[in-house]
């Protein structure tokens, strides 16, 4: 399972890899380098629950992790467009996003029970939503008000994707801490 970093760390690890400091929107570069790499792993990561998923809740929960790809997909365009806007280079293979990427795959597997499906990937929202909130402080420390927009909007759509995992699991709400 992926150790969900905190923002802190995110922070670290995504302005560590600068590779111009000081140069314009230098670190919204970065991050937005960074969620291209992960939201392409985890658009991997929810492929396969889907495929592997099995019990209670597989009727309608294999149709919304169809609508949760889309949803990741969409973001990835948005973030992969901004980058290329500000004059970066977006991660483009499955190589650069393995290598860059903070989130780990594992084997998929049928004998996991949905609720461990489920609480794993409330682990990669949540480590999406701390990816997201290290966007909004670099983007709004450079002043790209364009790209914190993208960064505000995709953190709003994984807090209530994990909203409604949790209370899929039975948990009560609580994404912040």
């Amino acid at each position: 399972m992926t150790q969900v970093l905190d923002k802190e760390a995110i922070y670290t690890a995504v302005t560590h890899n600068v590779t111009a400091p000081g140069a314009k929107n230098a670190k919204t570069k970065a991050v937005l380098n960074q969620a291209v790499a992960d939201l392409s792993k985890a658009y991997s990561i929810v492929h396969q629950v889907h495929w592997y998923m099995r019990g209670a809740g597989f009727y309608y929960l294999h149709p919304k992790m169809d609508e949760l790809m889309d949803s990741l997909n969409a973001t990835l365009d948005e973030m992969s467009e901004r980058l290329i806007t500000i004059g970066g280079a977006p991660y483009s293979t499955l190589k650069e996003f393995d290598e860059n990427s903070r989130l780990s795959e594992t084997k998929g597997s049928f004998d996991k029970p949905m609720a461990e499906h489920l609480a794993r990937l409330v682990e990669v929202y949540t480590y999406l939503s701390n990816l997201y909130q290290v966007g909004l402080d670099v983007t709004d420390e450079e002043g790209d008000n364009p790209s914190n927009d993208l960064f505000s909007d995709a953190q709003a759509d994984v807090e209530k994707t994990i909203w409604m995992l949790q209370a899929e699991l039975g948990q009560a709400p609580g994404i912040r801490k």
